[in-house]
């Protein structure tokens, strides 16, 4: 899953990920609120197939509900909170990655991402064995 409210974001990640040759099914969501719909099965993914993603792209900076409150919304269901999850952010602020990191990140890219970079970190995070393995 991508969540990242930003068009040209969207387009880099997705191309990083397509250069990092990765097969895999990206859904993308523009704001907070429609990642926890996604992962709730809730109004328009009421009727989405079972299970979760495998890994979620998250931006901090989301209208409706903040990337920081959907990390901690999912880290304390344990029905997600195993769910690998990697911020992907153009935020300067320290105390809020940390913040990332106490809720239990799996690693973090600063925007604009480099294209084999980025595509790295992410074939890293889905084919580690344990996703607490990745860490940046």
């Amino acid at each position: 899953m991508l969540a990242d409210d930003d068009p040209v974001s969207v387009e880099l990640a997705l191309e990083a990920l397509k250069e990092a040759e990765l097969e895999a099914t990206v859904a993308v969501v523009s704001d907070g609120e429609e990642v926890l719909d996604y992962l709730y099965r809730r109004r328009q993914y009421e009727g989405r197939l079972e299970g979760q993603p495998s890994l979620i792209l998250l931006d901090l900076k989301m209208p409706k509900v903040t990337g920081l409150e959907v990390l901690q919304q999912i880290k304390s269901d344990p029905a997600l909170e195993s769910i690998p999850v990697m911020v992907v952010t153009s935020a300067q602020d320290k105390a809020e990655l940390q913040a990332c990191f106490d809720l239990g990140i799996n690693s973090w890219f600063r925007k604009p991402p480099e294209f084999v970079e980025f595509g790295k970190a992410v074939k890293e995070i889905l084919e580690a064995d344990d996703p607490s393995e990745s860490q940046r």
